[in-house]
């Protein structure tokens, strides 16, 4: 019998992480600077494990292989997907992701195009979002120089919000924010700019200049994003590498699976997941797939829940 697939979360340390995944979420964190929750990951810098069932112990990666049939056996030779949970205590560098090809060619591993649901904002919080640079010799030239304030363009969040983020976007999220973020299973980071910080070693990260004036798209142009609500599912974004949704709950819900698998992370609430006659107890801060073979699924309790599928690029 096909069951959901629990998984264990992967924490992170960070420079500039907190402790929300502990204080909101209860996680084991490693230190009071901690990032990130890896929830549902099979890339090898942040592999999660299967918590209970027929392949408890088993990394994700390892079942994605062994049992194609689990997610509808894919074309794609890794699993495409990652979810994290992030506490940015204080901003994030200033980034920017690669394309396919261009993380295929020089970093051996997918591109990265994300997205991020605003979990809470400290009032008064930012995030970066694109630049107003007309050229690739303007922006060259205004990174030289460090004409931050001009070339940035700074955006207030609060919970709620949502951002599609695709490759080539300059990006940071700001202090005091906490987001689920959904995206392409890549772990390739190039940094324009870090405020000058310092390591405990008392080194500067490193820079990624060159690299992120190969990748960045000229000039920006804001994602649009079509949110759509039917009941108690607003749809996100539907994109080539994924679709997203969130399911906000009450009393009863069923779901009716037709991706080829979904993953869904708990941001509120409790109750009971019943799957082909089963009963599974489910909780804040849990992070489960549901598998290729599973049609129907009944949630009953209050919730709120990102939920995800894989788009056409990640088949």
């Amino acid at each position: 019998m096909i069951q959901p697939l629990f998984m264990q979360p992967v924490l992170q340390e960070k420079m500039w992480g907190g402790t929300k995944l502990r204080d909101i979420y209860g996680y084991s964190i490693p230190s009071d600077h901690t990032g990130e929750c890896w929830a549902i990951s099979a890339h090898p810098d942040g592999i999660g494990k299967i918590a209970i069932g027929t392949f408890a112990g088993m990394g994700l990666d390892e079942l994605y292989q062994a049992h194609p049939e689990l997610f509808g056996n894919p074309s794609s030779p890794v699993f495409p997907l990652l979810t994290k949970i992030i506490d940015a205590a204080d901003a994030l560098s200033v980034q920017v992701h690669p394309d396919d090809a261009y993380g295929m060619e020089h970093e051996g591993e997918l591109g990265k195009t994300e997205c991020w649901y605003i979990i809470d904002a400290d009032e008064g919080a930012e995030i970066i979002y694109g630049h107003n640079a007309l050229s690739k010799e303007e922006f060259a030239e205004m990174v030289q120089e460090g004409k931050w304030s001009d070339l940035l363009r700074y955006v207030p969040v609060k919970r709620g919000d949502f951002f599609f983020v695709p490759s080539g976007t300059i990006h940071a999220i700001g202090a005091g924010i906490t987001i689920l973020e959904t995206q392409q299973s890549s772990n390739t980071t190039y940094r324009v700019y870090d405020f000058d910080r310092v390591e405990q070693n008392g080194q500067k990260r490193d820079l990624h200049i060159q690299e992120s004036i190969d990748v960045t798209a000229f000039p920006h142009v804001d994602a649009v994003n079509h949110f759509k609500v039917d009941g108690m599912v607003t749809t996100f974004i539907e994109s080539d590498y994924f679709n997203v949704y969130k399911w906000d709950i009450t009393e009863s819900f069923t779901y009716r699976q037709t991706a080829a698998y979904t993953l869904v992370s708990v941001l509120e609430g409790e109750g009971v997941l019943e799957v082909a006659g089963d009963s599974y107890a489910i909780m804040k801060g849990m992070h489960f797939v549901l598998p290729n073979g599973i049609a129907d699924v009944r949630l009953d309790g209050n919730f709120e829940m990102l939920v995800s599928t894989p788009g056409p690029k990640s088949l």
